[in-house]
């Protein structure tokens, strides 16, 4: 998952020059948290729609009973069964399933309107009692085709009634809109070649105490299908005091990035 960590002493620092502020708003205005939440809610995001897109790559043009999720030990059933769409899938992770060092607890609902590759059509993702890594995960995901070039797929991805519970109890609503575009891998029959870019989209991430930010793609994110991690773009995030830029890096996969607040650059773990 997307962990970020950074000094508080700058953060200090910053509320020293906000006097006229009490000390509730400066607390509220400086807290970190949310960054922190919309990073790995982001992560979340990115998972649950790789899921999807794995299940209507194994599944949807079929009818089934239950199989087990590629390169997953999740199940993944049809309900109700039918070969026409609407069609709904629930994947189950049961009461703990491990890839790639994520842990998921629960169900997704998934529903396709149509094929997803199909203009026009709709893929929603609704969490079911779902928690990942200790993080309770509520909202739902529709995932709509918006393509005018057979050579350019693209979507729209829109979170509402995001609700994020962090393993300390911490609550952050969030909702927001991006659209995503497939760069590579349009042609083949497999997956593990897609290349995704956020091209444009904002997000808001608001904590039970009133500190809010908001966070613009301000350079092209680009997610390979094949990794886990977004290797390249930038994020801007903006507060009431806490301003700054996250960046992903120049395209390797691995799990480093930056965020830079006030000329400081601290390192980000994902």
């Amino acid at each position: 998952m997307k962990k970020i960590k950074f000094l508080f002493s700058a953060l200090s620092i910053l509320a020293l020059t906000f006097t006229s502020c009490t000390k509730e708003d400066i607390a509220s205005a400086t807290d970190n948290s949310p960054v922190t939440a919309s990073v790995t809610i982001d992560a979340i995001n990115e998972l649950d729609i790789t899921t999807g897109t794995q299940v209507s790559f194994d599944h949807s043009t079929s009818k089934i009973t239950a199989k087990s999720l590629t390169g997953s030990c999740a199940i993944v059933t049809m309900d109700p069964l039918t070969t026409t769409f609407p069609k709904t899938f629930y994947v189950d992770f049961g009461t703990g399933c491990v890839t790639n060092n994520i842990t998921r607890i629960g169900k997704l609902k998934i529903t396709f309107s149509n094929p997803i590759t199909e203009t026009g059509s709709t893929m929603t993702v609704e969490r079911v009692n779902y928690y990942v890594n200790g993080n309770k995960v509520e909202g739902t995901i529709v995932y709509k085709n918006t393509t005018t070039s057979s050579t350019l797929p693209q979507w729209t991805r829109t979170v509402t009634d995001g609700k994020f519970t962090n393993a300390k109890g911490e609550v952050f609503l969030n909702s927001g809109t991006h659209t995503v575009k497939q760069t590579a891998g349009v042609s083949t029959l497999t997956l593990d070649d897609n290349i995704y870019e956020m091209t444009e989209g904002t997000h808001t991430v608001t904590k039970e105490n009133g500190a809010k930010i908001t966070v613009t793609v301000i350079q092209t994110l680009v997610k390979n299908f094949s990794c886990d991690y977004v290797s390249k773009g930038q994020l801007k995030v903006e507060s009431t005091l806490l301003n700054g830029v996250i960046d992903y890096g120049n395209g390797d996969c691995d799990n480093k990035g930056t965020l830079t607040q006030n000329g400081i650059a601290f390192p980000i773990t994902m």
